[in-house]
């Protein structure tokens, strides 16, 4: 945590901003979850092989994880997180047995062989038990157990925010991601698992069971992982990318084949305008699956899940009352888009997810401007400005697992529209979006950090502008009259030291940038006195009768 987020989270826990901070009480658990803990911090995951096998008989999960670590510093004690009501069963070192105690959702492992700064080593961490169902994924997950009609039962993995640890045993604090990471899944014989990167072997266990065994050959944030086991049919594809062939893979239900041939030919198309827009997508060594699973859908990395019911837009509505939104498949084209921002470029910190969020939300709008036209693109996010709420921060509160307001969607992406505005050009902008997916490719990010790229490649201080939107519950104001004097202007409803610039339309007169800040300005106009605002620029207008 930087300075600055340590000043906000401590402003937050003390004050009231739009009631937010009051509203929660954290505990002992929060942080536990919420924070890079000194029984985390002082080894860096490098790798987990992830072993499950589901019972669809009584809803059970048993399997194990192999923890491959650095150690950064000596420490002889481990923080791996396992949620209730899932138990460690035994911990294992070098062929010997651990000492381990439950603290809530946290397990603290000693260990007795000495853990020398440099050294390579693992752990084998053995657990079982009935896992939190899913009560409405994705949005309140865990695993989902639902019968396909044929006498077979669809299980479905989905833990954003909640963790990947209400399934299996990880260390899970979104800082630290493994290098890479293997994945195998037991099912019975005539069921199917997809889960990340690309499928290694099959093999066949003699009890009726076979095990999926699949390699993720990049960095994953944990809750990205998933498992997804059903009577799958499939075919493939290749695209043919910036970086080559891009191994694309389907997986349905065998009733929706037919349909999903059809709708899922958008995915060639959103590869296409994501790649002009972000860069290459960024696991081609893993591949792309779009796979079916009955909720919504969610961008788990490489596996991104798909249930939006093979309709346009979001369930068959238009999120932005355009039109433009039921051009496309809300689903397929929102969670690919998270495979730059999320899953490539990841926050270290849930109270950063508008990284995530705001960005993949204005995925959208440029998705409709490179079919549609840079107006359609415009009209699209300037639509959504009516689900905006306006009633906390869009930054949530750091170390306690807490991320902030669901205005990073639709705010979040008209504040990057904004901010495009002000950069006022086009392809610097474009520049702008690939160059984060170069700089901060597969890292864990503070959001901090994007801000401050953002502020440097466009050449402009954005330092409050970002505050403004992220921080801040108010709408700028631009204020103005029309006087003896001629045109009077400035910002209020902001915070301070706040100085967009802005572009405007006067009288029937040429669009033109004026500077406003929070204090009076002047400038000299003709004798029409009407002030028009561009509609790009998320602020309102208000004009005064006095100044």
């Amino acid at each position: 945590m930087n300075l600055r987020q340590s000043v906000f989270c401590a402003i937050l826990s003390a004050i009231s901003v739009s009631g937010f901070a009051q509203e929660h009480k954290f505990t002992r658990a929060d942080t536990l979850r919420g924070s890079i803990t000194p029984e985390r911090a002082w080894w860096d995951l490098t790798y987990y092989h992830l072993k499950v096998k589901p019972n669809a008989q009584d809803s059970t999960l048993s399997g194990s994880t192999t923890i491959i670590y650095k150690v950064l510093q000596p420490n002889q004690r481990i923080q791996v997180d396992l949620q209730q009501p899932l138990l460690i069963s035994k911990v294992i070192q070098d062929g010997e047995s651990l000492e381990f105690k439950r603290d809530g959702n946290a397990f603290f492992i000693d260990l007795k062989k000495k853990q020398e700064t440099g050294k390579a080593e693992s752990i084998e961490v053995f657990y079982s038990g009935k896992p939190r169902l899913a009560k409405n994924p994705p949005w309140d997950g865990g695993v989902q157990w639902i019968p396909d009609g044929q006498g077979n039962t669809i299980i479905s993995t989905s833990c954003q925010g909640l963790g990947s640890s209400v399934w299996w045993p990880c260390k899970d604090h979104m800082y630290d991601e493994p290098d890479s990471m293997q994945i195998s899944i037991t099912v019975p014989q005539k069921m199917t698992d997809i889960s990340n990167g690309k499928l290694l072997s099959v093999v066949e266990n003699g009890d009726n069971t076979r095990t999926f065994n699949w390699v993720v050959k990049n960095p994953i944030n944990n809750y990205g992982v998933n498992m997804n086991v059903a009577n799958y049919v499939s075919w493939d594809e290749t695209y043919k990318g910036e970086k080559g062939d891009l191994p694309v893979s389907y997986y349905v239900l065998p009733k929706n084949l037919d349909k999903a041939k059809e709708h899922f030919k958008q995915v060639p198309m959103m590869l296409k305008a994501f790649e002009h827009w972000f860069g290459p997508y960024p696991f081609y060594e893993d591949g792309y699956k779009l796979v079916e699973v009955p909720y919504l859908g969610m961008e788990h990395q490489s596996s991104v899940t798909y249930g939006n019911e093979y309709k346009m837009g979001y369930r068959g509505r238009d999120l932005s009352n355009t039109g433009w939104g039921l051009k496309w498949d809300f689903i397929i084209i929102h969670e690919s888009g998270h495979e730059w921002f999320a899953n490539n470029i990841t926050y270290k910190d849930v109270a950063d997810m508008w990284v995530h969020e705001s960005f993949t939300n204005y995925s959208e709008n440029l998705y409709t401007e490179y079919y549609f036209g840079k107006k359609a693109g415009s009209e699209y996010v300037i639509g959504t400005r009516k689900l905006i709420e306006n009633k906390a921060p869009i930054v949530g509160i750091y170390g306690v697992n807490q991320e902030g307001s669901k205005d990073m969607y639709y705010k979040g992406g008209n504040m990057l529209h904004t901010i495009r505005q002000v950069v006022n050009d086009d392809e610097k902008w474009r520049q702008i979006l690939r160059g984060l997916n170069k700089t901060f490719y597969h890292q864990t990010v503070d959001g901090s950090q994007i801000e401050a790229y953002v502020s440097k490649e466009s050449g402009k201080d954005l330092t409050k502008v970002f505050d403004q939107y992220l921080r801040d519950t108010r709408i700028p104001v631009l204020e103005y009259s029309f006087g003896g004097k001629g045109l009077q202007y400035r910002w209020t409803n902001v915070v301070a030291g706040f100085e967009m610039p802005v572009r405007v339309q006067i009288g029937a007169g040429k669009e033109e940038f004026i500077y406003p800040t929070s204090e009076w300005k002047t400038i000299k106009v003709k004798s029409e006195k009407r002030l028009t605002v561009d509609p790009n620029f998320y602020v309102e207008a208000r004009e005064s009768k006095t100044s």
